[in-house]
């Protein structure tokens, strides 16, 4: 997404509308559109500034206020899924996905890393295969 224009050239459409100039004569002078002359000439009348307002900004996680709960579950249980996770959390009237779990985990420092125990069966890239189990010599 692009940025807003630059201030100066906000004051000086502004400038020329105030000094008479009508809007469709200011975006030509000035190319820019003549909504956004509008705009402008509305936002200094309303405000006193032809200022652009803030873009983008930090959105709080829904999952702030749950935030104790969530980092003990998982700490009390470590391999609990994400999608268990957020079950869990849909039960106690928090609507989350499973994706915003995960950002949130991520944000508080928790990985998900597969386990050595959880490797393939297979041998990788045509190695030999597994034994399925050693034999024993004798009665058990």
């Amino acid at each position: 997404m692009a940025g807003p224009y630059s201030l100066d050239l906000r004051v000086r459409v502004v400038a020329a509308v105030t000094a008479g100039l009508s809007c469709r004569a200011a975006a030509a002078k000035f190319a820019v559109g003549v909504a956004t002359v509008v705009r402008w000439a509305k936002r200094h009348r309303e405000t006193g500034s032809p200022a652009a307002l803030p873009m983008g900004g930090k959105r709080p996680f829904v999952l702030a206020p749950e935030r104790d709960w969530v980092l003990a579950r998982v700490v009390e249980q470590p391999d609990l899924t994400l999608q268990a996770l957020t079950a869990e959390l849909v039960e106690r009237g928090v609507i989350v996905s499973s994706y915003g779990v995960w950002h949130f985990l991520k944000r508080e420092g928790f990985s998900f890393k597969k386990k050595p125990a959880r490797r393939r069966a297979r041998p990788p890239r045509g190695g030999t295969a597994a034994h399925a189990m050693a034999e024993v010599s004798g009665p058990a």
